[in-house]
């Protein structure tokens, strides 16, 4: 049997896994559907495991730790974590929906999203004291809380945007020219960071591919970056590669949680994204980086 699913087995406390399946979609994780038999989830069962060679410190424990945080709120559906170790992540299997979600199930993904970001009593921007990962990449945080909206445009600058363009810019993933722009944004963020916003907990990572629609008919949230941040930022990634019913999924938030002058702001928050996949993947993201800059810095 495959060497995930024996491991998955043992995590889970059943006699043995039955079947190893590989699904498709993982940029960074290979990501598995398992058959078990016995043990405390039944006769037979299904999971979903994500596992990766080497991965960072606390990688797989920092998503599950995600994922308790949006669950706890009662607002957003996410899949059960199972069981977490150091080199794989054990959540229950969720069936997917064949197709394109209904609109009755956008607008309840825009409305529950909505309520996530409601939510008031998130004690600081970032994950002070609690590891945090984009892809593998570490997620930098202030030692100390930081909670007053007028700091967030120097927390988005020092903490998610500086990071990654010196990182871009040192792995050749971003021209000179275009990190100069970034540069300028970061500088002049405060121009452009539109009203205050206390601390919301966002998912954080919340582009197209990382919500499940289920066949249940209820979206779930995966792969977080859970964090305390701006709700506007889990809005602007929906928009960044598309999503199904975008429109929809749009309109039922702002019906609940309307956000006056957002579209203006949609490239200062696909930034921080746009970066990382510059470190990540190269290619043409250096280049979104400048023209996402510029585009932000025009709003000032």
């Amino acid at each position: 049997m495959n060497a995930v699913a024996d491991r998955v087995a043992q995590l889970t406390d059943a006699a043995e896994a039955t079947g190893a399946y590989p699904l498709p979609g993982g940029d960074i994780c290979d990501a598995w559907r398992i058959t078990l038999r016995g043990g405390p989830l039944g006769p037979h069962s299904t999971v979903f495991a994500k596992s990766l060679a080497d991965p960072p410190p606390g990688f797989f424990e920092a998503e599950a730790a995600g994922l308790a945080m949006l669950a706890v709120t009662g607002e957003v559906a996410v899949p059960r974590v199972l069981a977490v170790a150091d080199d794989v992540l054990v959540l229950e299997w969720v069936e997917p929906a064949y197709g394109s979600p209904s609109a009755q199930e956008a607008e309840r993904f825009g409305r529950d999203l909505a309520a996530l970001h409601d939510i008031s009593g998130t004690v600081s921007y970032g994950t002070p004291g609690r590891a945090a990962y984009l892809g593998t990449l570490p997620l930098p945080s202030p030692d100390e809380n930081v909670a007053d909206p007028a700091d967030w445009p120097r927390f988005h600058a020092e903490y998610r945007l500086r990071p990654f363009l010196r990182e871009a810019f040192d792995r050749g993933g971003i021209s000179a020219s275009d990190t100069l722009d970034v540069e300028q944004l970061c500088e002049e963020i405060g121009k452009v960071a539109g009203p205050p916003q206390p601390p919301a907990l966002i998912h954080g990572d919340l582009w197209s591919g990382n919500v499940h629609w289920a066949a249940d008919g209820r979206a779930r949230l995966i792969d977080p970056a859970a964090q305390g941040g701006h709700p506007e930022t889990d809005l602007a990634l929906l928009e960044l590669f598309g999503c199904p019913e975008l429109s929809r999924i749009l309109a039922a938030y702002e019906e609940v949680r309307p956000i006056e002058g957002r579209a203006e702001r949609v490239p200062l928050h696909q930034l921080q994204h746009l970066l990382v996949h510059a470190v990540l993947f190269g290619g043409a993201y250096g280049a979104k980086c400048g023209e996402a800059a510029r585009a932000a810095l025009r709003q000032g």
